[in-house]
């Protein structure tokens, strides 16, 4: 017989001090941390401890007793539940602040190196309805809310389009407006739950891996073009045509509309066969006259606009003259690749995703650019001595390396090489900081520039200089 978990209290009056990671806030009771979602510094809250360490606890508010002269009403009605958009209550100006800490104490603390002033940060235009790309899950277990449970009502449909519910993967909550891409982003998603609805298709059981619809994805550019992927759980050709047709008819202005079906255990598609019901097989961003190609597998940075403020402030720090050999690490799809070879001697680019390297070369085709070499490999085992041989000693290196970092053998390859510059875009400003002390043995920490581009959240970019010694 398992033994009864002892019940944690409730603290009462207890005030928040600060912010900490992931987006919660934290406060100090006696000599324990807690950590608190969805708090504003200056709130006095009641506060029930969910788990207790013997240096820190994690809690949630159970009672406002006195909100913080910061705390703004959050615009989305889904706030504190999808686990998005953890900042919506404080205000932007204060959660760029919180940003601009972020990257201080990270290369204060984890780097240890000397540091110039480091730039103040650069704020999105968009606060709300700056994505580009947003992905739901249709599911038959939607999350009820603590206030629908209370209400009594008896909930026969749990058919959700939406979310999933952090910590409960089976569990999807149903998302009536989501204030983070375009409002075409909702229509779409209402008319296909409602559509489908009517029409009896059933929604995906992640448990017993069944059901004709399963996910939805969204794309929408700066050039006014939009891409829609529905992925279908079951091969049913009925349903399937009959659903897409429903779409093309209802909304024309869909220039990318395309269907997968995925039969297997996760929701990736990027082993998957894509198929075109309508248009093109991709969209196209523009950015200072380049046309970007963008795929249902590629990547991209999912806020357009502020996209193009951090490439410019990663080619300002190159300071390309013309005559430079550039290579870019983690080139993605070649967007910065790209963006820099007019001002490049050469430029090559290296990723681990084959799929995104024929996007990179074919994005150079399309813009007339014919200075850029692309190839595709990890990273560790691609960038040797002999690689370098071969295609010239870079004088500027970029590296956008995904959350992890770089692996160590990239650092002493990029230390061999010895570039004048590296201009490291991370969006990790932890990992960023334990790369830099790694080449702190011959480059020194000349610029740094955060910039935001997920207002609302705890996430933040930056960008840092090197130059050699």
């Amino acid at each position: 017989m398992s033994r009864k978990r002892k019940e944690l209290p409730v603290l009462e009056g207890v005030e928040i001090t600060g912010v900490a990671a992931e987006g919660k806030s934290l406060a100090r009771v006696n000599d324990m941390v807690v950590f608190i979602p969805y708090g504003a510094p200056g709130d006095i809250v009641d506060v029930k401890l969910d788990k207790k360490k013997k240096s820190y606890a994690e809690a949630h508010i159970v009672r406002m007793v006195k909100p913080s002269e910061l705390r703004k009403q959050p615009v989305c009605e889904h706030f504190g539940v999808c686990g998005g958009c953890k900042w919506q209550h404080l205000p932007y100006e204060y959660q760029l602040q919180c940003k601009q800490q972020q990257v201080t104490d990270a290369l204060v603390r984890i780097a240890k190196v000397e540091l110039p002033e480091i730039s103040p940060i650069m704020g999105s235009a968009r606060t709300v309805n700056y994505r580009n790309k947003l992905e739901f899950t249709f599911s038959n277990k939607m999350w009820l809310t603590f206030e629908q449970m209370q209400s009594g009502e008896v909930f026969d449909d749990r058919n959700a389009l939406g979310f999933h519910i952090p910590g409960a993967f089976d569990k999807v909550l149903n998302i009536e407006r989501c204030w983070l891409q375009d409002d075409i982003s909702n229509e779409l998603r209402l008319f296909l739950r409602h559509y489908a609805l009517g029409r009896g298709y059933s929604f995906y059981d992640l448990k017993a891996q069944k059901g004709v619809m399963r996910t939805l994805m969204v794309r929408t550019t700066s050039t006014g073009e939009l891409m829609l992927i529905v992925v279908f759980g079951e091969d049913n050709r009925e349903a399937i045509d009959d659903v897409m047709a429903a779409i093309a008819d209802r909304f024309p202005q869909i220039t990318s509309l395309l269907y997968v079906v995925n039969l297997k255990v996760n929701d990736t598609i990027g082993d998957q066969e894509i198929h075109c019901y309508r248009g093109r097989d991709y969209v196209e961003e523009e950015m200072e006259g380049l046309r970007f190609r963008i795929g249902p597998k590629s990547f991209y940075q999912t806020n357009s606009l502020q996209a193009y403020e951090l490439y410019k402030v990663a080619r300002s720090f190159a300071q390309l003259t013309g005559r430079e050999c550039v290579y870019d690490l983690y080139t993605g799809t070649g967007t910065i690749a790209n963006f820099v070879a007019r001002q490049a001697r050469k430029v090559v680019g290296i990723e681990y995703v084959p799929e995104a390297i024929e996007d990179a070369k074919l994005n150079s085709r399309v813009n007339g650019i014919d200075n850029t070499i692309f190839f595709a490999g990890d990273m560790k085992d691609v960038l040797t001595a002999d690689f370098i041989a071969e295609h010239g000693k870079p004088d500027v290196m970029i590296v956008d390396p995904p959350r992890a970092g770089m692996h160590g053998d990239v650092v002493n390859v990029i230390l061999e090489a010895e570039p004048q510059r590296i201009v490291y875009v991370s969006c990790n400003p932890a990992t960023q900081a334990r790369d830099l002390a790694l080449l702190d043995a011959k480059y020194r920490v000349a610029a740094v520039q955060p910039v935001d581009m997920f207002p609302q959240t705890h996430h933040v970019e930056n960008v840092v200089l090197l130059v050699r010694s």
